[in-house]
């Protein structure tokens, strides 16, 4: 079925707005702000940190609302250029910066999810792309131009009935990526209380019990702490480098290699913690980068600008994946991969792989920085009793990151045949039903 068209402008509610200048001197305070940051961080902006900024009367028609259109107006690379998010409301009033086009439909005639997955489809890509323009150092588009786009404009039931199908894929995938993060929250507060803040030992020092578990767990730990060289540690625990506890770097695609086709993983598609996105290619058209071999357990840590914690934690991956040379490969040896993993992304271990960046416009860390970091080893009863109750959680979490990617590529896969038509909606619901 091909749909009727209509210029983008014909369906605003109101006149498209730029939004609001506001320097940082002043910011802390007032009404919630989107600015560039989240734009490109959220397809999907709702309940997200922003900055806070005065707000006067007069600019009552800056606040946005609910089912807005927010396209970046300026990027730093050309695909950045017109990039659209969707607001989907908060609970409290929320402008935008100056760098920010907000376009807010006449929703009698149009769905504003619709447009937003037009924009992300394909063909509403290309529509930006068409008016795009390089500068210097910078890529943008104009308002002006963005209002006189051709869109389609199939009926409003139409409209409704795909952006609902799409939408509740969006949000199954949000509801697994926090049951995620909310199960690695978790893993992270066991581990500082165990292993920084030492809390059990504490605990059995002031001849109180240890809070979160057993008695058995609880007996394993010591009941006082002592100085070394390395400063205060729990009784009977020591520093080790983490080359002496793991492995960097441990296989490499070679020529012996036995698969045709690889599971690539890039620094591009890995962000805290998540791996956003794998493809798989023919190992002839493979990136020449695409060496490193990763198993089950390995922890994947980008060594390009290290600030931007691209890391995570490898479970049951398919025996033909591969990453990025521009990863550092941590293979565990002398203690669990769990406890390995939540030690190399604390706040303190990104501090220092950070201060050990060479390199001013593209830091980086070398494979040998990790071998000399240090990390804490407490006795194997402990390190075992820890993975036995943290393993399962980071298992399950990447097991939910799987079940994400293929909703995420099933979506992508649906949109541009049902933006264009191809694909009637009740086929469409069919598919998506046996999924959710």
């Amino acid at each position: 079925m091909k749909y009727n068209s209509a210029l983008f402008e014909s369906l605003f509610l109101e006149p498209r707005k730029n939004g609001l200048t506001r320097p940082k001197s002043v910011r802390g305070v007032g009404t919630y702000m989107v600015n560039m940051g989240e734009l490109f961080q959220h397809r999907r902006l709702q309940a997200i940190e922003m900055d806070r900024v005065p707000l006067v009367d007069r600019e009552a028609s800056f606040v946005l609302f609910k089912g807005d259109l927010l396209f970046a107006r300026q990027s730093l690379v050309f695909d950045g250029a017109g990039r659209c998010s969707i607001f989907l409301g908060h609970i409290e009033p929320v402008t935008f910066e100056s760098h920010v086009i907000r376009c807010r439909l006449n929703q009698v005639t149009a769905s504003p999810l619709f447009y937003f997955y037009f924009f992300e489809s394909p063909q509403g890509k290309s529509s930006i792309t068409s008016i795009v323009e390089q500068g210097a150092g910078q890529a943008g588009i104009c308002g002006s131009d963005l209002s006189k786009l051709r869109v389609p404009h199939p009926p409003l039931s139409i409209q409704t009935g795909i952006a609902s199908l799409l939408d509740a894929l969006d949000q199954k995938i949000e509801l697994l990526n926090s049951q995620s993060s909310a199960a690695e929250n978790l893993t992270r507060t066991i581990f500082e209380s165990w292993f920084v803040d030492f809390d059990p030992v504490r605990a059995k020092a002031e001849g109180r019990e240890p809070e979160g578990m057993d008695t058995a767990t609880a007996a394993l730990f010591p009941d006082h702490l002592s100085s070394s060289s390395s400063g205060i540690l729990p009784f009977g625990w020591h520093i080790e480098r983490i080359g002496d506890v793991a492995l960097i770097n441990r296989n490499t695609v070679g020529r012996d290699y036995p698969h045709r086709r690889i599971i690539y993983i890039d620094i591009s598609s890995v962000r805290q913690g998540r791996i956003e996105f794998q493809d798989e290619i023919e190992r002839s058209n493979a990136p020449s980068r695409a060496k490193r071999v990763v198993t089950d357990g390995d922890i994947i840590w980008s060594c390009v600008r290290p600030n931007l914690r691209s890391y995570a934690y490898i479970a049951h991956p398919a025996e033909n994946t591969v990453v990025s040379t521009g990863f550092a490969v941590l293979s565990a040896t002398k203690v669990p991969s769990a406890y390995l993993y939540l030690h190399v992304t604390t706040d303190k271990f990104v501090e220092f792989l950070s201060s050990r960046a060479d390199g001013a416009a593209y830091p980086a860390v070398r494979p040998e920085i990790f071998q000399s970091a240090g990390i804490v080893v407490p006795p194997k009863a402990i390190l075992s009793a820890f993975s036995d109750l943290v393993s399962p959680v980071l298992l399950q979490i990447g097991l939910n990151e799987r079940r994400a990617r293929t909703l995420a590529q099933i979506r992508n896969t649906l949109l541009p045949r049902l933006i264009s038509g191809k694909l009637c909606i009740p086929d469409a619901e069919k598919t998506v039903g046996e999924l959710l």
